[in-house]
């Protein structure tokens, strides 16, 4: 295999995903800074600092203000864009590390202020859009030649009707923009990656007993004949004939939920590996890359290949 890239920039390197991300990256040889709005220095749920962490170079910076970290985007050749929220509520994130099953709860319950921005505009769309307009209109350090690879760790529909559904249409809004923007810059490309339930049982451990639900649902639904009837399939049914105006960014929930029994979760690890393997420029990936596709990329058997269509 080629080699994959030199350095890479991780926004949002000390999260649940960019951590994972920075780790496989050092592994892979790779070069790694990280931005957040901290700039602190990924530690375990427990307070722990593993030895990686001393080899990624952390930086603090604002994702929506490009000054920040436009010293970074010349000598990288790609960007991870790693941030993002599943709830309005981001306190929803601390409340599943430390395993408060009631403030996750709560979390989900809980409404924003009047007049109070929303977390899934600015968090999984905006800061997206400001970091591909910033990295593109960077010039490349001399040595960089190839095309550079804007990577945007978006998600597959599984999530509604108990995340809001605009968790799903900022996710896409910010895919589309994306595009958009490297239609007019063809040294740079976009890669999208879906992944559906996110879990690891020891850094989130509340995510153990979903995924394995979910794992042994998705085993069975690719084990049977598409002639029969699954929960998924029923649900794809009714979604298309019961809510028949649903648009193709934001198709029905019951579609989401056919979609969750359907594809399987996918551990922290291998996302990011399959990330780390979407740089490498033999592989010329680009546009938007499943969860058959994240499988693929690291190896899995097609026996192991979740359906989707069922």
């Amino acid at each position: 295999m080629s080699h994959i890239a030199q350095k890479i920039l991780v926004v949002g390197g000390n999260g649940f995903v960019g951590s994972a991300v920075c780790k496989m990256a050092l592994a892979r040889g790779i070069e790694v800074t990280s931005i957040s709005f901290s700039g602190k220095p990924y530690k375990t749920p427990q307070g722990h600092t593993p030895a990686w962490v001393e080899r990624v170079e952390w930086r603090k910076a604002d994702a929506m203000n490009p000054e920040s970290y436009a010293d970074i985007l010349p000598g990288v050749d790609a960007v991870v864009h790693t941030v993002g929220t599943l709830l309005d509520n981001t306190q929803y994130k601390q409340k599943m590390q430390e395993g408060d099953v009631l403030g996750v709860f709560k979390s989900l319950m809980g409404r924003k202020e009047e007049g109070q921005r929303s977390a899934y505009d600015t968090l999984n769309y905006e800061s997206a859009v400001c970091m591909c307009e910033a990295f593109v209109a960077s010039k490349p350090a001399s040595g960089i030649t190839r095309v550079r690879p804007f990577v945007y760790v978006s998600a597959e529909d599984v999530n509604r009707p108990v995340v809001s559904v605009r968790y799903l249409e900022t996710k896409r809004e910010a895919e589309k923009r994306i595009e958009e923007i490297m239609q007019d810059h063809p040294q740079y490309k976009g890669v999208y990656v879906r992944p559906s339930l996110i879990y690891h049982p020891h850094i989130r451990p509340m995510t153990t007993i979903p995924a394995t639900i979910f794992d042994v649902s998705a085993r069975i639904h690719n084990a049977v004949p598409s002639y029969i009837p699954m929960p998924s399939s029923v649900l794809r049914w009714l979604g298309t004939s019961v809510f028949p105006n649903a648009t193709e960014k934001t198709p029905s929930a019951l579609t989401s939920m056919a979609n969750l029994l359907s594809i399987p979760p996918i551990h922290v690890d291998h996302l990011a590996e399959a990330i780390c393997l979407s740089l490498d420029p033999a592989q010329d990936i680009r546009g938007v890359v499943g969860v058959r596709d994240i499988r693929r990329l690291i190896g899995m058997t097609a026996s192991e290949e979740p359906t989707t269509n069922t």
